[in-house]
């Protein structure tokens, strides 16, 4: 027997892409390395797979959308403008609906960040993990550290009402130093919204079968998080859950409703 959402005013929507560029080393997600996408047909079985949970969300308000993966954001605009007029005719949407979709540097064009916005992204999250062409290049990533800035410059030439940088700490031959100084890259643009996150080494990603060499220790990675969290908060950035920092009013909604326990539904593989 299928769980029914219990009622209550309003719930949030979580939809995965699955498709990346490349696999990271370190990431366990539901996410794979393609040449191609299969924008169409994968948009027609999330449309499906949405039309088959209804009964159990009918008349339910949804107040959040998130579109993570994987990156979203090799999806095309026009795609991603289709998935959210499916939703928007098939749930109440809420008068202020926030929603995210996750980028990528180097899985970006300057015209893309526009048209996301066009089409209804009201809030971006960039996966820049670092600011360092060496530390980028350790951690597997196909971007540099210029592709880095160029992305937060689109993002905020693009005019979201909200964006999210995502950083990574406790990198592969890094010390305090030089972590400090990815953050202050990061806090050079004054971001609203900032998650930090130590670089973990999970089961079954190519990392935890070859750990890469000169990781920090444990009493290292915990004195650079220390400093890392007071540097975000004395730019104004406090803490507000395990790894997400805000300005004040720019919590991400989505996010926070997941530890508040509060109703959500996932679509997609």
């Amino acid at each position: 027997m299928n769980p029914t959402l219990k009622p209550s005013s309003s719930f949030s929507l979580y939809v995965h892409l699955p498709w990346c560029k490349a696999k990271c080393p370190y990431c366990d997600f539901n996410s794979h390395a393609a040449d191609s996408i299969p924008a169409e047909r994968y948009l027609d079985a999330l449309i499906a797979d949405l039309d088959r949970e209804l009964p159990r969300i009918w008349g339910r308000r949804v107040q959040t959308i998130f579109i993570g993966g994987g990156t979203p954001s090799l999806f095309p605009p026009e795609i991603i403008d289709r998935l959210i007029s499916a939703i928007r005719a098939r749930l109440r949407p809420h008068s202020r609906m926030e929603i995210t979709l996750e980028a990528n540097p180097g899985a970006i064009e300057a015209s893309s960040f526009r048209a996301f916005r066009e089409v209804g992204i009201t809030r971006l999250s960039l996966g820049i993990q670092s600011f360092n062409d060496d530390s980028l290049q350790r951690l597997g990533r196909i971007h540099d550290a210029a592709a880095a800035h160029r992305a937060v410059e689109l993002a905020i030439a693009a005019e979201f009402e909200s964006y999210n940088l995502d950083l990574i700490f406790a990198l592969p031959g890094q010390d305090l130093a030089a972590a400090q100084a990815d953050l202050r890259a990061a806090l050079n643009y004054a971001p609203p919204h900032l998650s930090l996150y130590q670089l973990t080494l999970e089961e079954g990603t190519h990392f935890a079968s070859h750990p890469p060499a000169n990781l920090p220790g444990n009493d290292q990675a915990a004195d650079m998080e220390n400093a890392l969290r007071q540097q975000l908060q004395e730019a104004g950035l406090p803490r507000y859950e395990i790894s997400a920092h805000a300005l004040p009013g720019q919590r991400c909604q989505h996010n926070r409703n997941y530890w508040l326990y509060g109703d959500y539904l996932g679509i997609g593989a």
